[in-house]
């Protein structure tokens, strides 16, 4: 067991080694100069120079990289001289960090990983993103479980109604949803149930979750601004749970155990949710699992639309204004949430299931 967690977690290192290298190389190829972005009309040569220095993308491409790649190692390296020799950078912007060793005027240092400052706003990326992620996580959370609610019921009754009216009806929502692009059915719902429904939803076609109070006594929570964003992420998984759902019913419904219970006089809604549904659902939970991380992941068109204050508006805010290090991190940060999703699941089905352990 011991093995198969090391060589998960080795391809989740590697995985993100390549993400790194991609995302940084991908953002440093694109146009714009951080600098004059930072320093606007004022900008001049020296200014600029300066600017850069400070970055450090005065150095050649590879020792830039090399810099990315220290700045976010937890285990890293910090020079304690004013002149830096390599590429081992020398100001405070790891504290705070913790001293290992110390070998000349360079330090071993144990530290959060360091994903940069805004080039806009000179906050670091890990404060923006501490403040947005719990948003989206709220959001994606919702959106699942509102998703997995509707689509165990939904499931359920397409297979007690396979054939009928019911079935189709159920057949021909699932497929809307599963086909449904997610800016597109954003901006349907939002239309409908805040725009034409309005008188009776109270719904807003944008809003975050703190709300600041009009009479000036601070921020509130309006969880309302939460209904339409979360049903709208929550269609494609609902979709997909609805069939999987009515999948895994039908088998269930077909078993020997099943027929045993009717033929001890057990009531319908006694078979179908104590015995059908309880086997039934093994699948289901395990896909809703892998939706939660692709809805933290894919939640930038509906976040947008919404105006919801999560990582997708951090995303689209920090493509328009080209503040590279609030996207590279962005990217970097959801990217780390997927690796240990599928590896925290890869763990869970080996303990599940031992033949895993062997592939």
């Amino acid at each position: 067991m011991l093995r198969f967690v090391f060589k998960r977690l080795l391809y989740g290192l590697l995985v993100l080694l390549g993400v790194v290298t991609l995302v940084f190389f991908l953002f440093n190829i694109l146009p714009g100069d951080p600098a004059r972005m930072m320093l606007g009309q004022r900008a001049d040569q020296e200014s600029i120079a300066i600017i850069n220095r400070d970055l450090g993308r005065d150095k050649p491409v590879g020792l830039q990289y090399l810099n990315y790649l220290n700045d976010l190692a937890p285990l890293s390296f910090h020079n304690n001289s004013d002149s830096a020799s390599f590429f081992f950078l020398s100001d405070e912007k790891y504290a705070p960090y913790t001293t290992l060793m110390r070998v000349g005027s360079t330090s071993v240092v144990l530290k959060a990983p360091y994903l940069r400052r805004s080039y806009q706003s000179q906050r670091r990326v890990s404060e923006i993103l501490s403040t947005a992620f719990p948003q989206t996580a709220l959001l994606a959370v919702v959106a699942m479980l509102l998703a997995m609610l509707l689509g165990i019921t939904l499931g359920v009754l397409s297979a007690l109604h396979k054939d009928t009216w019911v079935d189709r009806t159920i057949l021909v929502f699932s497929t809307l949803g599963m086909s449904l692009p997610s800016f597109f059915a954003a901006i349907l719902i939002a239309w409908l149930f805040a725009y034409v429904l309005a008188d009776w939803t109270h719904l807003n076609m944008f809003g975050n979750l703190y709300t600041v109070d009009d009479y000036g006594c601070g921020e509130y929570i309006d969880l309302k601004n939460l209904i339409l964003p979360a049903l709208t992420l929550g269609i494609r998984p609902l979709a997909t749970l609805t069939q999987l759902t009515k999948n895994s019913m039908l088998e269930a419904l077909s078993q020997d155990y099943i027929r045993t219970a009717r033929a001890k006089g057990l009531s319908h809604r006694r078979v179908v949710v104590h015995h059908a549904l309880r086997n039934a659902l093994n699948p289901v939970v395990t896909s809703a699992s892998g939706w939660l991380a692709s809805l933290l992941a894919g939640a930038v068109f509906v976040e947008y639309v919404f105006d919801w204050k999560g990582m997708g508006v951090v995303i689209v805010d920090g493509l328009e204004k080209y503040d590279f290090p609030v996207v590279m991190g962005t990217i970097l940060f959801i990217c780390l949430l997927l690796v240990i999703i599928n590896i925290l699941t890869d763990i869970l089905y080996g303990l599940l299931d031992p033949r895993v352990r062997v592939q």
